[in-house]
């Protein structure tokens, strides 16, 4: 902390209960009260270094008193900073530190002691030593934190913006090329031995620093401060990245809400430190709409997930709409940065239907769909390659389509959700976002079970949102056994499921010809070196066959079952069922050469005793098959 004394000789002052007396041997010829503390003085002395006391002090003399009385309680920094005015007066020893330099400069300003009233005066001493103060960071930081005391005086002399630039302008700089980054005072010793001193490294082992090492020293100062810091900090054209991680850190730090979320998710469950103790809701609101207002407005500057924490914070403190909106316009903008766990927002609001916010993931969704530039991409079928490998197209549209139902089917077990909602946020996506519909049919398969009240209409509503042409083979296994779905969804399913299986066959037929025929019985020497390799894929593409062959003999199966179940619940529907039936394609009984299983007759009465898992991961939810 950088120090300056004044004056040469010893001390005179003593305190007395509230009362400073001056043991110079004269008696006392001027009292000044300063709240609840006088100070018994001689005039000469005073008069000799100030203006403001010279008039004052000849204002109120007389013939017939004796002793001058001033009430000065408005004195900046109060009786502890006029004590120093009077040591300074009678040339006491005082020192000059980053602790009082910015209040003796207010005092020195508002008792006139420039140098009218005496070489070197305290107008003078104190702008030399505060221009030297300036020149480091945590000295600059001590005295902006001193501007809070004497606020009104120090605005008029300018202190709090030469403060506020010179740590702006250190904060901005490249701190490799400079000896900051520098610790608050707490911090002046390293553990390695490294010492500080006003801002200056001393020890010649060179420390890697990174961009955010000024975030912990100013997230102490008060929201006023450490606004006019940020936009100062901004003007000079810092990164906004760093902008909005330091916001972030003094929001950590100051929203109690937001700070042990923070804590939780890193694995540290302490309570972080906050400056601000007991601090009530209605500063923690006004303190949160101030940095969102501050948070820079470039798309993926602020992270996804420290906009969706600062919205649950938002939500929890009952922020205003604007302060909302402006966070959920953000979140949209880049939604495909997004985490599920981030997106669950707890609802909050004054008549709580669900566990979650379902209508402020429709406003974020329904932003980013607006703001999306993505080419939209025509109706498609994805081929069985794709669905074997679960490959899609890495753009936001189809990250932000699988997070969507991944969001779905994590508040589809509500019981309070109603189906519109469910199915405007669902509808949102475009179809032609998801590669495949596997993760959409989990929500709904997840949302009919917690609803089994729904109608039949409500159910085929629900499933008008899937395309059966895009289920994974897994999907598609697991819908046909699934007595959830209406039983047009189920034929749908069955019949998309055996045409490309079919598709498949034909096409593997074609290439097992191709690579019997490709053998060389010539004893051609170039052929003849690949008819290893040549063997080894037609063998196997016979596996492959014998497996499709063998996945359409079950398939047939269920086919079969299921028509046989259909004709129990009624012999009047029979003919229509089989004409549906025959429409699809589908025969009673079929057989393939050199097949025996397929010539016997299917054992209606068995049925598979569980359901094939889903693909992304998804939960078994009891599905049994259809009997």
């Amino acid at each position: 902390m950088a120090c300056m004394k004044l004056g040469s000789k010893s001390e005179v002052f003593h305190l007395d209960g509230h009362t400073w007396l001056c043991s110079t041997g004269l008696q006392s010829d001027v009292i000044v009260e300063i709240g609840d503390t006088s100070f018994h003085l001689h005039k000469f002395p005073l008069l000799s270094r100030s203006e403001a006391l010279a008039y004052l002090i000849g204002d109120h003399s007389s013939e017939n008193e004796k002793k001058c009385v001033l009430q000065l309680h408005d004195v900046p920094g109060g009786a502890k900073t006029f004590l120093l005015i009077a040591k300074f007066c009678y040339g006491v020893k005082m020192e000059l530190t980053t602790s009082n330099v910015v209040s003796l400069r207010c005092a020195a300003e508002y008792f006139g002691m420039s140098e009218d009233y005496g070489e070197d005066n305290l107008i003078a001493q104190t702008e030399n030593f505060l221009n030297e103060v300036l020149g480091g960071w945590t000295d600059s930081l001590k005295a902006l934190e001193t501007c809070e005391k004497v606020l009104a005086q120090a605005e008029e002399l300018h202190i709090v913006s030469r403060c506020i630039n010179s740590l702006a302008m250190k904060a901005s700089a490249d701190p490799s090329l400079f000896s900051w980054p520098m610790q608050g005072g707490s911090d002046m010793r390293k553990p390695d031995g490294t010492v500080f001193w006003n801002g200056i490294r001393t020890s010649a082992k060179p420390h890697p620093v990174g961009e955010d090492w000024w975030y912990e020293d100013v997230s102490l100062l008060t929201p006023p401060l450490y606004k006019r810091l940020i936009l100062a900090v901004r003007s000079n054209d810092m990164k906004p990245e760093r902008v909005a991680g330091a916001l972030m850190y003094y929001a950590k730090r100051h929203l109690p809400l937001l700070g042990r979320e923070s804590s939780i998710e890193s694995g540290n469950f302490a309570a972080p430190r906050s400056t601000i103790s007991g601090i009530s809701e209605a500063d923690q609101r006004n303190l949160l709409e101030e940095l969102v207002g501050l948070l820079p407005d470039q798309k993926g500057v602020t992270p996804s997930n420290s906009l969706l924490r600062l919205l649950r914070t938002a939500t929890m403190i009952h922020a205003s709409p604007s302060c909302r909106g402006n966070l959920e316009k953000r979140v949209g903008a880049q939604l495909d940065q997004a985490s599920l766990q981030d997106l669950l927002i707890p609802n909050t609001g004054y008549s709580v239907e669900t566990l979650y916010d379902i209508d402020c993931v429709q406003r974020i969704l329904d932003h980013f769909m607006l703001v999306d530039h993505d080419n939209p991409r025509s109706n498609y079928i994805v081929d069985e390659e794709q669905m074997m490998e679960g490959s899609h197209f890495p753009t936001p549209i189809t990250t932000v389509a699988n997070l969507i139902d991944s969001y779905l089917a994590e508040v589809a077990p509500d019981v309070n959700l109603k189906l519109a909602k469910f199915h405007s946020l669902a509808a949102a996506v475009p179809e032609y976002a998801r590669s495949l519909d596997d993760g959409i049919y989990r929500a709904i398969d997840i949302y009919l079970k917690a609803h089994p009240w729904l109608t039949d209409s409500e159910r085929e509503q629900l499933c008008r949102l899937m395309n059966c042409q895009k289920f994974s083979l897994e999907a598609s296994t697991h819908a046909t056994q699934n007595e959830r779905l209406p039983l047009r969804v189920i034929v749908q399913v069955v019949f998309f499921e055996q045409l490309r299986l079919r598709t498949s066959v034909s096409g593997l037929f074609y290439v097992s010809e191709n690579l019997d025929n490709s053998q060389n019985p010539s004893g051609n020497l170039a052929l003849a070196r690949n008819d290893l390799h040549t063997e080894a894929g037609a063998t196997h593409g016979r596996i492959v066959v014998d497996d499709m062959k063998k996945r359409v003999s079950e398939l047939e199966k269920e086919c079969l079952s299921m028509k046989q179940e259909i004709e129990k619940m009624g012999k009047t529907k029979l003919g229509s069922w089989n004409n549906l039936f025959r429409k699809f394609g589908f025969s009673q009984s079929k057989s393939k050469p050199g097949d025996p299983k397929a010539s016997k007759p299917t054992d209606t009465k068995e049925s598979p005793t569980s359901s094939a898992p889903l693909v992304n991961g998804g939960e078994h939810h009891n599905n049994e098959s259809v009997e």
